[in-house]
């Protein structure tokens, strides 16, 4: 949108459909593979695993030393409750 009104100024009032471009339904992936679109959707993806779409997403956490989630993460990552180190990784858990 903001493509065509650097390329016409006088778009810059106007409405998506206005300017002939499709109207904003969700946030998309969009791609072609082989001259074939693609597009990807937060709802596709929530399909292909089998999860709700719905939800937020909070960036950090206030202070993650004393975060009720790092015992549990401790304990699947390293089988401690104490804070681990990569080296205290299995082998099924460190990355390739």
């Amino acid at each position: 949108m903001d493509e065509k009104v650097l390329i016409d100024s006088s778009l810059a009032s106007k409405s998506r459909e206005e300017m002939g471009l499709e109207p904003f339904t969700c946030t998309e992936i969009r791609s072609s593979i082989m001259g074939v679109p693609v597009f990807i959707s937060q709802e596709v993806i929530a399909y292909v695993i089998r999860r709700a779409s719905e939800g937020s997403f909070k960036d950090g956490l206030d202070n993650n030393k004393k975060s009720p989630w790092n015992e549990i993460v401790n304990q699947i990552m390293f089988n401690i409750k104490k804070k681990g180190a990569y080296s205290d990784l299995t082998m099924e858990k460190k990355p390739d």
